[in-house]
């Protein structure tokens, strides 16, 4: 039987298979921030246990309340500081160096075709847009990622989406992603990997698929994962060009990854995506999404742009865009925080950070305090936010708040609306 690029990656990985449907694979990278970490470390040192398998291929970053809001938070951020200072982990990101963990970890460079990763954050499915197979763990499997360098995994089963067509003008990987989980529902790829092939990933930056990959956990996804391709080795080619005598070297080397035209999968869904319009979530699920054109008149009281979702210069480019000449409608606060150091010095050099604050943004330094309602953008009570975030649970930015999941165009229109509302970059009619 030929394989998927998950099997294969498996097979590379296997240390051994203690049960018929279980692997125990080695570790490429743990990936660590100070919400999760600190319990695995706490653990870890009460059973004088404290020490990693190699903190050469262990990242760790202070992201989600940065700098830290209380003294609580200050004590998860120390534990991790110190903790990475005990063992020598030089990739450590703290105050000042730091950013959205599933940013910065890509920009650096410490994702690649062909690598396991886990990390004690649902999103860590962002780095399969790499060709990797990333997941996100509880606190014993990343103790044990921590210590040992392995993780053990359920045989991967593939559901694969193939995206045809050309996305219209104004459409972006928010709106695919958001249609997807629409259709098949929160627990439609369920201990599943989700495969994107098509014509239309093919045509996305690196950018676009790592939105696209970020939001498999919402359809239940173990983790979502594209082909290494040209685009991919470009992306990674400043961290790479000493492995590889050219790019053509490097990308015949990652193309061994690429799913067999014969792999089995559980289930192949193929969409046309020529018609697509933008998108955006109602309620409290992922799953509960219609095109933007059907939420006419329903206002906003913030509008939130950043995210490990869509905070990086590629999407602050688009709702620049759509913002400048602009001012945001009064009653309405506007909140941008660029994913890492890297996009932020980038804006400003751009001028991207003029036009949001000339617009009436407040720009943030990078964090994820916003997005899991810790700091920075929390919502009060009945209020109401358009987010280019991934998750819209009930209570998710605040106890009591709405948040309406977009693009950063459609959040960017809705800003200067003050009610949701398709962005001038989109010239369909719906």
């Amino acid at each position: 039987m030929k394989k998927t690029i998950a099997q294969k990656i498996f097979d590379a990985h296997v240390v051994e298979k203690p049960f018929d449907d279980t692997w125990v694979v080695k570790l490429d990278r743990v990936f660590c921030h100070e919400i999760t970490t600190p319990i695995a470390i706490t653990d870890l040192m009460e059973r004088k246990m404290d020490r990693v398998f190699d903190p050469t291929k262990i990242k760790a970053v202070i992201d989600h309340v940065t700098p830290s809001k209380d003294s609580k938070t200050a004590t998860q951020s120390k534990i991790l500081r110190d903790w990475a200072r005990r063992n020598n982990i030089k990739d450590f990101f703290d105050i000042g160096a730091n950013g959205v963990c599933h940013a910065i970890f890509p920009e650096k460079g410490f994702v690649r075709p062909g690598f396991t990763i886990i990390m004690g954050d649902s999103h860590t499915c962002t780095h399969g847009a790499f060709g990797a197979f990333a997941a996100g763990v509880g606190t014993t499997d990343l103790e044990v990622g921590i210590l040992k360098g392995v993780c053990s995994f359920k045989e991967p089963k593939t559901i694969k989406f193939v995206l045809n067509g050309t996305l219209p003008e104004g459409v972006y990987a928010k709106d695919v992603i958001l249609y997807i989980i629409g259709q098949i529902g929160v627990n439609g790829a369920t201990n599943c990997v989700m495969e994107f092939t098509g014509p239309i990933v093919d045509k996305m930056s690196m950018e676009a698929r790592m939105t696209l990959c970020n939001m498999a956990i919402e359809a239940g996804g173990t983790s979502g994962i594209c082909m290494p391709d040209m685009t991919t080795v470009e992306y990674l080619w400043p961290f790479i060009k000493d492995d590889f005598a050219s790019k053509e070297d490097a990308l015949a080397e990652y193309s061994k990854w690429a799913s067999d035209e014969d792999a089995e999968y559980e289930k192949i869904y193929t969409f046309d995506l020529s018609n697509l319009s933008p998108m955006a979530t109602f309620n409290y699920k992922p799953d509960q999404v219609k095109p933007v054109s059907e939420f006419a008149g329903t206002k906003v009281d913030q509008v939130y742009i950043g995210s490990c979702t869509n905070g990086r210069i590629e999407d602050l480019r688009v709702a620049a865009e759509v913002l400048k000449g602009k001012k945001i409608a009064d009653g309405v606060r506007g909140i941008l925080s660029p994913a890492t150091p890297g996009v932020y010095k980038q804006a400003l050099k751009e001028g991207i950070i003029d036009i949001f604050m000339e617009a009436g943004f407040c720009v943030t330094n990078p964090t994820c305090g916003a997005c899991l309602g810790m700091s920075n953008g929390v919502l009060a009570e009945k209020e109401v936010c358009a987010s280019t975030t991934n998750r819209n649970f009930n209570g998710r930015m605040g106890k009591g708040g709405m948040v309406h999941l977009m693009s950063p165009a459609s959040a960017a229109a809705t800003a200067i609306a003050g009610t949701i509302t398709n962005s001038s970059l989109y010239k369909g009619n719906n």
